[in-house]
């Protein structure tokens, strides 16, 4: 299975209907981030360049299948115009004959975008006949929206069927990403997984153990599997409730060649705290009133070793509790040697997840690393070797 390529279809006069992720950040009417406007950019230059009528879809919040004036994609329209340095139509719905009226006044190269496609009631449900009035307004489906990819909606895995349909730039970008990272990797690969809580990525751990040469455990979930071994962990987050499923995972683990990597000294404190008094101790020296808050320096400088071996680093989830100086130091340092090597083209490293790409920005390395992925929801569950239903939607029989 491959993907139809849009550098390489004949576009002029074609109504392509992109679905985009222009679910950002607002505060009182202003767009306080506009990195997903900035993702669509290119897709949507190329389709106007080769003549295509351009058709934005996207949602935006949670109106579930009501129209939530606050939730009205038209604030965007300004910002969105002004990135482009073109005029960008606005239509007050996503289907129907209000649509249809404005998708019929665009000219070849020109842009509109529609009403929040989540105003539907059946968009979330993936009804049919929602897709069916969608693949009414166009010629083409393209789909530039990877962050919405884990969702079959109408306007991300229905109308892929009933329309030509292809990956957009940032799309395909991605999923090339996502298969260096796992699909098809350069061996050694290691996998830096953090976090608070083993249940939140038991389905993640089982994936990487079967796929990864080396996986580096940190944050809170490193305790539960340190538990597992026996440690004492003092008043540390721990999910006593699966030291079975973490000494399963390490069974797993071994039956794959998976080596696990764990910390062996600690930054411990008694209070959760920024610039809390604090200590680093080796594992078994912590007290019943202390928490672990970050890897120690012994524990950073082996997954730094083990970073040196790697030729793929897939990452998800800090070592410690960043968001607290001084206990974001593990991140910190661990992120600045990944980014280090993936700078000398010594190693390709992809990371995603909310609290990771606030971690690397805060390391001030995000833009050395291989590729960052923004997607999320749908980062993980590829992650977790899941098909995703607008990725499979895509797919085009070779």
């Amino acid at each position: 299975m491959t993907f139809l390529s849009l550098k390489t279809a004949d576009l002029q006069g074609k109504r392509a209907f992109v679905r985009v992720d222009f679910n950002v950040p607002m505060q009182d009417g202003v767009i306080t981030d506009d990195t997903r406007l900035r993702a669509a950019l290119p897709t949507i230059a190329l389709l106007s360049e080769k003549g295509a009528k351009v058709i934005l879809a996207a949602h935006f919040d949670r109106p579930k299948g009501k129209v939530v004036p606050a939730m009205s994609l038209a604030p965007i329209v300004p910002a969105l115009a002004a990135l482009l340095d073109r005029q960008v139509a606005f239509a007050a719905d996503c289907v129907g004959p209000v649509a249809e009226a404005a998708v019929a006044q665009l000219q070849a190269g020109e842009v509109l975008l529609l009403e929040n496609t989540r105003f539907q009631p059946g968009e979330e449900k993936n009804d049919p006949e929602l897709a069916k009035g969608f693949a009414r307004l166009a010629d083409i489906y393209v789909n530039d929206a990877f962050s919405a990819a884990h969702r079959a909606h109408a306007s991300t895995e229905g109308l892929a069927h009933l329309l030509p349909a292809y990956p957009g730039l940032s799309m395909a970008h991605e999923l090339d990403y996502l298969d260096k990272a796992l699909g098809n990797p350069t061996h050694p690969v290691m996998a830096v997984v953090g976090g608070a809580k083993v249940s939140s990525k038991i389905d993640l751990l089982q994936n990487l153990v079967s796929k990864v040469d080396i996986l580096a455990v940190g944050g809170g979930m490193a305790n539960t599997f340190l538990a597992a071994r026996g440690a004492h962990v003092g008043k540390s987050l721990c999910e006593h409730d699966l030291l079975d499923t973490a000494r399963a995972i390490e069974a797993q683990a071994a039956s794959n060649k998976c080596q696990i990597l764990l910390p062996t000294d600690v930054v411990v404190a008694e209070a959760f705290a920024a610039h809390a008094p604090h200590r680093t101790c080796e594992i078994g020296d912590v007290t019943d009133q202390e928490m672990i808050l970050d890897a120690g320096p012994k524990s950073v400088a082996a997954l730094a070793a083990a970073l040196e071996t790697a030729k793929t680093l897939v990452w998800n989830g800090p070592l410690g509790a960043f968001e607290l100086p001084p206990f974001d130091i593990g991140t910190m340092e661990a992120a600045r040697t990944a980014a280090a090597l993936a700078r000398s083209g010594r190693l390709v490293a992809v990371a995603g997840g909310g609290d990771t790409v606030s971690a690397l920005n805060q390391a001030k390395v995000a833009d050395d690393f291989t590729f960052v992925s923004t997607a999320g929801g749908a980062f993980l569950e590829w992650m977790e070797g899941k098909a995703l239903p607008g990725v499979e939607a895509l797919k085009h029989p070779s």
